[in-house]
């Protein structure tokens, strides 16, 4: 399977496997991306509200981000999961799905559906909390608090153009090292050895679903990470391969339909079936309840 090459831009500097380096804290002093306002890093984990039959952490992006900043620098574990209406509808149908997700330390709302949805169903979530917003938060946390990053998925010129775009953002960001997503089953428990040797902290799993909440459900310990989350299509995006939908077609629940025009035979069947599917488990959830009153 393909792997990133010793030649290639990834394998210079801190980004092929890099020598383990120390893990102190850092006041950055020069530009090089946001500057991110400390957070309280010992914020409680909130109780997950049961949505669909699949656990969802009500917290806004602050909070993920506070909650991931607490785990690393306590030196705890955390995994995260995106949840949006696809996951729902295709967690029905792939029981490692469902599993993964509930074994997760923090799920999110990633879809505005699944945060409509939830609302209706009287669920206390504040806001959309995307794979792609957090993963962009966090790296310029790692920046800001010198944790060890990892980007691990996608082509092998996608992950290249990922952390390049993110160091240039972020000179100070240590990138612990970077793969493509080209492996088969056989060869995850090397992929994960390979993680923990570059002594990464933050994981970036830029996996298709399920793959990527089953890979990381499985060997998630193995990497030797303190957090690792699941992006799915978001490298392509970071590095200007794919564009995403514009603000006010987020805000209107119109992201998945953005990336259905992007790549319709890819992602036809798929996107009509699993947003059919949620809507009628949302609709299930919301009739009333039939039978004899006690």
């Amino acid at each position: 399977m393909t792997a990133l090459r010793p030649s290639s831009p990834l394998a210079s500097g801190l980004l092929y496997n890099a020598p383990l380096r120390g893990r102190s804290r850092r006041d950055r002093s020069r530009g090089g991306g946001a500057v991110l306002v400390p957070l309280p890093a010992r914020r409680r984990m909130p109780d997950p509200v049961s949505f669909l039959g699949l656990p969802l952490h009500p917290v806004t992006v602050e909070q993920a981000v506070s909650l991931v900043e607490g785990a690393v620098s306590r030196g705890g574990r955390l995994n995260h999961v995106a949840l949006n209406a696809a996951k729902v509808a295709t967690a029905r149908r792939v029981p490692a799905l469902a599993r993964a997700i509930r074994a997760a330390g923090l799920v999110t709302a990633d879809g505005q559906g699944v945060v409509w949805g939830a609302r209706l169903l009287g669920l206390g979530v504040p806001e959309r909390v995307t794979g792609i917003d957090l993963m962009d938060r966090l790296v310029a946390l790692a920046a800001e608090r010198g944790f060890r990053t990892y980007f691990l998925g996608a082509r092998p010129e996608v992950v290249e153009a990922t952390v390049a775009h993110y160091r240039r953002a972020h000179p100070d960001l240590a990138v612990a090292g970077a793969r493509d997503g080209y492996f088969g089953e056989g060869e995850e428990a090397s992929v994960a050895r390979t993680v923990r040797d570059a002594g990464a902290d933050l994981l970036f799993c830029a996996l298709p679903t399920p793959r990527k909440e089953v890979f990381l459900d499985r060997w998630f310990a193995e990497t030797g990470a303190r957090f690792a989350m699941g992006v799915g299509g978001a490298f392509d995006v970071v590095a200007g391969v794919r564009r995403r939908a514009p603000p006010w077609l987020q805000e209107a629940g119109l992201e998945w339909f953005y990336r259905f025009a992007q790549e319709p035979v890819r992602l036809g069947r798929r996107t009509f079936v699993d947003q059919g599917t949620y809507l009628l488990l949302l609709a299930s959830a919301l009739l009333p309840r039939r039978g004899p009153r006690p």
